[in-house]
């Protein structure tokens, strides 16, 4: 019983979503073509047959009380203004107050579609945390009969969330997000391997985008939990991806809090991979990690996780090569883009397609040098340790005359 009672209340939730979702669009345009001519508009009408049957629609929830109050409000300013009309009066004050209730009925849509969003709002949130709870639980209870959303539906509640954050910041929306404790959700069901890594993925991709919405609130959290181990350990490019956007969001301290945690060599690794996507993927992270790293995690990259050699390697492999084949230092054309601080032409940038680890140790080398982690002395001291590992590493004087080259033509002196 309890559970058919819980699917009528489903039903009728999506019910009433796709209503409001139709009406937030009816306000939207109301605002933007505050029509002096209500009973011809098309968004008015379907206002105010909402106002019509707000007794049975809006009446069971108490969040939409508002919302028909509103709609009331738009009737009589409506009501008022065909009255007014119907009396064919002319003249300056007919004028302006024909403007002043047209104004009034594109402020009141304004309310309505804040109210109608606030509904919404509330309404995806609160069903994103329990379908998540609802998977962990699931999840860490094999023999368990509870009802859980399944993966595609999960899936795209995840979608609508972000899609949702990506429209900037607003206060209410992130008062729900906390008072659910959604981050928790999110990072509960990212860092459970039982999940599926499309599931996981999407999860990480979520709140990569709730750190783009407010970093200060949230980024605490990435900080004291679980998720930065969980996106190595899953090892995927869509994992890397959001470990990149991450190290971009919170910088340094992120950086310190891989470097801590031993989980830059994890990330080392990874460039050895037999999968081409994770290898390029971690390459970015290198390079993120060059620009932002401290002292520590450089030094730990350079002395224990034998970055340089394995950089080197790859850029000995099939998809290296250098730069300079292609006349790096040349003067280039306008129009360009920066690379290993030198502008790059349109004939360089299709090589690089072609040749994706290509100069990776001289970019490696840029990202230290114009980075933001490091001090100016220990910049130096660095890039004399860079030259002396590429020594070492390289097969033949020939290979590393030119990766030196471009490790000191590369960056500033």
């Amino acid at each position: 019983m309890e559970e058919a009672a819980a699917a009528a209340t489903k039903e009728e939730n999506q019910q009433v979503l796709k209503v409001l979702e139709a009406l937030k669009q009816a306000s939207h345009d109301l605002q933007s073509n505050p029509t002096p001519k209500p009973t011809e508009s098309n968004s008015i009408k379907a206002l105010l047959e909402l106002e019509t049957e707000s007794d049975s629609i809006l009446s069971n929830d108490p969040y939409l009380s508002t919302l028909s109050h509103h709609l009331t409000y738009l009737k009589s300013i409506v009501d008022s203004l065909e009255n007014s009309k119907s009396t064919r009066r002319h003249g300056l004050r007919s004028f302006l107050t024909r403007r002043v209730t047209t104004h009034e009925i594109s402020r009141v849509a304004g309310s309505i579609e804040s109210e109608i969003q606030a509904w919404i709002d509330r309404e995806c949130i609160e069903n994103l945390a329990r379908a998540l709870s609802s998977s962990s639980s699931s999840s860490n209870d094999n023999n368990s009969h509870s009802s859980s959303v399944d993966e595609e539906t999960l899936i795209q509640m995840l979608v609508q969330f972000e899609k949702r954050l990506n429209q900037g910041f607003n206060h209410e929306l992130q008062d729900l997000i906390l008072k659910s404790k959604l981050f928790s959700e999110l990072e509960s069901v990212l860092c459970n391997s039982e999940h599926s890594t499309q599931v996981r993925e999407q999860v990480a991709f979520a709140i990569a985008e709730l750190i783009r919405f407010n970093k200060d609130v949230f980024v605490g959290q990435v900080l004291m939990g679980q998720m930065i181990r969980a996106l190595i350990s899953m090892s995927s490019p869509s994992s890397l991806k959001v470990l990149c956007s991450l190290i971009k969001s919170i910088k340094s301290p992120l950086v310190d809090e891989i470097e801590s945690n031993g989980d830059i060599f994890d990330i080392i690794k990874l460039l050895k991979s037999d999968e081409l996507s994770i290898r390029v993927m971690a390459m970015n992270c290198v390079l993120e990690i060059g620009y932002f790293g401290r002292k520590e995690a450089i030094e730990a990259m350079l002395m224990k996780g034998d970055l340089i050699r394995i950089l080197v390697e790859l850029q000995r492999g099939e998809l290296g090569g250098d730069l300079i084949e292609v006349g790096k230092w040349e003067e280039e054309e306008s129009g360009g883009v920066e690379v290993l601080g030198r502008r790059e032409s349109v004939r360089e940038r299709r090589y690089l397609e072609r040749h994706t680890f290509a100069s990776c140790v001289a970019r490696f080398a840029v990202q230290l040098e114009v980075g933001e982690g490091l001090r100016q002395r220990e910049r130096r001291a660095l890039k004399q340790e860079i030259l002396k590992r590429v020594r070492e590493a390289c097969v033949s004087d020939a290979e590393a005359a030119t990766i030196v080259a471009e490790v000191l033509w590369g960056s500033s002196p």
